[in-house]
Order: structure tokens, then sequence, then C-alpha cells
């Protein structure tokens, strides 16, 4: 009773952050703008809500449970975190209109599909920071990702000479390019870390189910690198720099949770 309990006050909490969030996107006059520290409030009190029913999903007496809905909420919780901080100094609000919903989403369906996998207590200090750091990494460029989308609407918006909507509301395109950039740049050092830290316990790809997943990390990794140089070399922008985002995002994105999925709820391994 009490999950539940706790279930519901996130979900609402959530969806009423981004609710307002979104407002204040599409709402013109200042006056009719629900307030930014509203919905401040109500993000950072639904990450309270999650953050406790995480804690009681991910321990068990056998170790941390990294079953897949979980990791899927985790992750989430750690983008709306960082999200939320970001908020209170960049102009990164729009994201939320995204961000939020998904994160109940990610509750209800680790709630209702729950699974078991698990991490060891006596797990290395090494493997546990491994995992952090990628779900760190895979938590920033989720960011970017999101903000590449906005962006190519907000492009495709002012070539056609029609802003309307929310996009008159967001910042202006070179402000919301360099911010994706910095979501990138931060990524991507993470996902480094994440890859050289995850050569310590890789021993056998395929007896460890790390074939895909590794092959697929090192791709994104590569298309990362290729975007940021060609940005800082030859000042690639545009819509050039948010195919490549959601290239690479998509990449990562299966290689984290494709090969997790399928080894998890389709291979049942």
């Amino acid at each position: 009773m009490e999950t539940t309990l706790l279930l519901l006050s996130a979900v609402l909490l959530y969806l009423g952050s981004g609710a307002v969030f979104t407002l204040r996107l599409f709402r013109r006059a200042e006056s009719r703008k629900p307030s930014k520290a509203l919905g401040l409030g109500l993000g950072f009190g639904a990450l309270l809500f999650h953050g406790v029913i995480l804690y009681f999903s991910l321990h068990t007496h056998q170790g941390l449970n990294f079953s897949f809905f979980n990791a899927v909420s985790f992750a989430a919780w750690v983008v709306c975190l960082l999200y939320l901080l970001a908020a209170l100094s960049k102009p990164v609000e729009s994201l939320g209109m995204v961000l939020l919903p998904l994160a109940a989403v990610t509750l209800l369906l680790e709630y209702f599909f729950p699974g078991v996998r698990l991490l060891p207590p006596h797990a290395a200090w090494q493997l546990r920071a491994h995992v952090i750091i990628s779900i760190l990494a895979y938590s920033v460029l989720t960011m970017a990702a999101v903000q590449a989308v906005l962006l190519a609407i907000q492009d495709r918006q002012l070539r056609s000479h029609h802003p309307g909507g929310f996009i008159r509301a967001l910042p202006p395109l070179q402000t919301m390019e360099g911010l994706m950039f910095e979501m990138i740049t931060i990524g991507f050092i993470l996902l480094t870390l994440a890859l050289l830290s995850g050569f310590l316990f890789l021993e056998d790809m395929f007896a460890q189910h790390l074939v895909h997943k590794t092959l697929l990390s090192i791709l994104a990794w590569v298309i990362f690198a290729i975007l940021l140089w060609g940005h800082y070399r030859f000042g690639w922008r545009g819509r050039t720099a948010i195919r490549w985002t959601l290239t690479g995002f998509i990449v990562l994105a299966l290689a984290y949770f494709g090969s997790k999925a399928v080894v998890e709820l389709i291979l049942k391994k």
C-alpha cells in the first residue's frame, strides 16, 4: 500500500512538473505562466518519492537488483535530477516536456513488470563505479538527444519562417545548440570513462553476453567523437550536428538497454 501511494505521488508530481514547464512555453503572456519555482518544486518532490521507491527496489539482501526496468527507472531518475539541477541556472526548461513524463512512465513499468538481475553485494567497487558512470553517461547524452530533437523542430520552424507555439519561447538557436554541445562533451567524457572502466571486467564477451553491448558502445563513442571533432575542427552545427547526435544516441540506447532487453526479457538469462 505504501509503495502504491509513493508511486502515485511520484507519477502525479512528475506529470504536474512537466505540465508546468509545458505551459510556461506555450503561454505567451508572462502573467499567465505558472512560476518556474512551482515546476522545480514539483519536480524535486517527484525525485524524492522516486528515489525512495528505487532504494527499496534496487537494494536486496542478495545485492543490487539492476533488472531491466529497474535500470531504466534509475536512469530516468538520474536524467531528471541532472535536468532539474541544470534548470536552476540554465535555459533548459523545454526539456521537461519530454523528460518528466517519461520518468513517470518508467516508474509505472518498474512497478508492473518487476524483475531480478543482481549485482552481488561483494562486487568490486570498480564495478559499482563502472555502473554508475555508465548510467551518468547515458543520462547526460539522453538530455543531449532531447535537446537535439527540440533544436530540429526549432530549426525547421525558423527555416519555414513560421515560428509559432512554444518555439517562440525557446532560447535562441545558437544558445540551444551551445547547450547541446555542452551536454555532448560531458556525456562523451563520461562515456569514455565508462568504456575504460568496463574493459577491466571484460573477460569473455561471448560468455558474459556482452558482445553487442561492447561493440555498440564503442560505435556510439566513435560517432560522438567524430561529431565533436567535426564541430570544433570544421564548425559542424545545425542539421549535421542533430543527425550525428541522434544517431549516436540511438546506437548508445541499443547498447545500454537493447542488449539488456534481449538478454533478460527475450532470452531469459
